[in-house]
């Protein structure tokens, strides 16, 4: 005999836009805490804490303003910001540490403030500490803002493999502050939007014409062209994670990682000197190129992609994409390989059929990738 059971889990989180989210007079925390009182830890990535000095007394000082709204007694921590903390398992024990010191339970708070990688690796920690507390994430950066930090992922490296760690766990909210994003360089700022143009080719013909039409102000840093796709950006990275019925990715179709697996495998080629975004933004063009050859998209509709990406100012060729192995073998088709391992199952990679449409292929011949490596060094301008 056998007994089955089935339930459902409901999850609702928000997504909040605002600006300067520890003024005294900013509502956005007020509203999402309400009047529990409960105690909160903070943790500020460190580039931030050097960005933002006043950050420490700005969070403490909002906290002895709203005592009806949380308990304003624990020490504020500042971690180590990039990738580095994904890296160091020893400091998920630290920030695990923390947290028990701090006598954090599952109705305290643990509120991240941070680039990608901080969400990433104290979200991990929240996750699995007392199997879960509650996680307000604040993104500081356009690709935090826009992407991963209004999903439901978060993990840390483990034995040399990207993300080998991690769980699916929403926050209660999340906080999209656009005073962090002001002090962005242009690099980070274009990293950031690499994925806003991602989730444009295979979901939005729109928002695609949009950030093309708008190179000049992405390059610039214009505030209102930056909202605006950071926005756009976040809702359909949301709406595909709630809508498309697999928000804990249980099967092997994952379309918002369009271009990415030869961006994870450039980000490991090049020792991470490539940031997630220039990597994605080669990866897309390698793509385009891709569905090109194999008749899923006009080849014009893939040199517009490209010749847009470089017309805002992004790089769409790395040396590190004609490394080879041992064997000869170009180092970043293993890429393919490490892809299908992550998801599990066959082999599952995103291609457009068209601007705003897309398909899964399962088949891809480390031939047609030499070939689009090929045509997009010509296209890149480098010399052979």
């Amino acid at each position: 005999m056998k007994y089955k059971q089935s339930f459902q889990v409901d999850y609702t989180y928000e997504v909040h836009f605002t600006h300067n989210v520890f003024s005294s007079d900013n509502e956005t925390l007020t509203e999402v805490f309400g009047d529990s009182g409960a105690k909160a830890m903070f943790f500020i990535d460190e580039n931030v804490h050097k960005s933002f000095p006043t950050l420490k007394q700005d969070i403490q000082h909002w906290c002895e303003e709203h005592p009806q709204n949380i308990n304003p007694s624990l020490p504020i921590h500042v971690v180590p910001g990039g990738e580095k903390i994904k890296n160091d398992f020893s400091v998920v024990e630290k920030l695990i540490s923390a947290m028990l010191e701090g006598g954090i339970c599952r109705h305290s708070y643990v509120v991240i403030i941070g680039g990608g990688a901080v969400l990433d690796a104290v979200g991990f920690a929240a996750a699995i500490f007392h199997r879960g507390v509650r996680q307000i994430r604040i993104p500081t950066t356009i690709l935090a803002q826009d992407d991963s930090g209004v999903g439901v992922k978060n993990a840390v490296n483990f034995l040399g493999s990207k993300n080998l760690l991690g769980t699916f766990a929403p926050a209660t909210a999340v906080i999209n502050d656009s005073l962090f994003i002001s002090s962005l360089s242009e690099r980070d700022r274009l990293a950031g939007i690499a994925e806003a143009f991602k989730v444009a080719l295979i979901k939005d013909e729109h928002f695609f014409d949009y950030l093309k039409n708008n190179t000049e102000g992405i390059k610039s840093g214009d505030p209102l062209v930056i909202e605006n796709l950071i926005k756009r950006s976040a809702k359909l990275h949301m709406d595909h994670i709630c809508q498309n019925g697999d928000p804990f990715e249980k099967g092997s179709s994952r379309p918002l990682d369009f271009g990415h697996w030869s961006a994870h495998k450039l980000e490991a080629l090049t020792d991470h000197a490539l940031s997630h975004g220039e990597a994605v933004a080669i990866g897309i063009c390698v793509d385009m190129l891709i569905a090109s050859m194999l008749g899923m998209v006009e080849l014009k509709t893939s040199l517009d992609v490209i010749g847009t990406f470089q017309k805002t100012g992004y790089a769409i060729w790395h040396p590190a994409l004609e490394q080879r192995n041992s064997k000869g073998e170009l180092a970043v088709v293993r890429g393919l390989t490490e892809f299908k391992e992550h998801l599990g199952g066959e082999l599952t990679i995103p291609m457009p059929t068209r601007i705003g449409k897309m398909t899964d292929i399962h088949e891809l011949s480390p031939e047609i990738v030499r070939e689009a490596l090929i045509q997009l060094k010509e296209l890149a301008g480098v010399c052979k």
